[in-house]
């Protein structure tokens, strides 16, 4: 089923009335989502008179992972949210968690895109380009074998957008970070979904946004990640949410990790021990 145009709910655009209208409206299923892995639905949610299209992942549609044996994709999708909330770059579209007509799982909120990369070249996040070199406005990623043994550079755009996102790819460790789950939406702001495979307490990093690795983390990076800290600490309203979503060897990592931002002050590098680049890279 081709995938209609996301449309924002009519009238609502702060984040808690969304997540209201979300978590509280009553869920009709339209169809399913069939590119996905797991199930995905395509779904109406409406409360007193306000409706607006959505995205539902039942958990007892997910397939099992042998690496990331506790808890559920759908939680993690929550808690990737609410950590997007918190640095103030809402990142993620709303998600909540709750019961819908198979059960419980995550349902997220349906944005209005521009296309996977843009709508123009000038819009386009991700590329191939000849020879070695990035160019003027690119980060390189790697060399991509395109076939008949040739190679070209992947690159990605040197927006601070994607910049603000490895970002936060780096706090939650996101298994998945590929071409398909960044989201340009038409009012130009960028989103990132399918967080399914994130917090893992070892290192699960993969990522097609390694342009800026090694590199000085921004001065608003830096200020965000310190009040991230404080949001984390034991206690505080951010950190007792996320409990109640990932287990208590995740929450510890998610402290470390933004703890070892802070102190390198840098883009993280690959680890090294696993391919750092998801596949298929879209």
């Amino acid at each position: 089923m081709p995938a209609p145009e996301r449309l924002p709910a009519p009238g609502v655009t702060d984040p808690g009335d969304i997540e209201e209208l979300l978590a509280e409206g009553e869920l009709t299923v339209v169809g399913r989502i069939r590119e996905a892995s797991n199930a995905v639905l395509l779904c109406t949610v409406t409360r007193d008179g306000t409706s607006t299209e959505c995205v539902y992942k039942p958990v007892k549609g997910e397939r099992p992972l042998w690496d990331f044996p506790d808890g559920n994709l759908a939680r993690r999708e929550v808690a990737a949210y609410l950590v997007s909330r918190a640095t103030g770059w809402d990142l993620v579209p709303a998600t909540v968690l709750r019961d819908g007509p198979y059960g419980e799982g995550m349902v997220q909120q349906w944005i209005a895109s521009a296309g996977p990369e843009g709508e123009s070249p000038e819009g386009a996040l991700l590329a191939l380009v000849e020879g070695e070199e990035a160019g003027d406005g690119w980060k390189p990623v790697a060399l991509a074998e395109v076939g008949e043994g040739r190679t070209a550079l992947l690159v990605h755009a040197d927006d601070p957008r994607l910049r603000r996102l490895s970002v936060l790819d780096a706090v939650i460790n996101n298994g998945d970070r590929k071409g398909g789950h960044l989201l340009p939406a038409t009012d130009g702001r960028l989103y990132g979904i399918d967080h399914g495979v994130t917090f893992h307490s070892e290192d699960k990093l993969r990522t097609l946004l390694w342009g800026w690795a090694g590199e000085p983390l921004t001065d608003e990076a830096r200020d965000t990640l310190t009040r991230l800290a404080a949001d984390l600490a034991e206690g505080a309203p951010l950190a007792t949410r996320l409990a109640e979503l990932i287990t208590t060897a995740e929450l510890a990592a998610v402290r470390d990790r933004v703890a070892h931002l802070l102190s390198t002050g840098t883009h993280p590098h690959p680890s090294g021990q696993w391919p750092a680049i998801p596949w298929p890279p879209v």
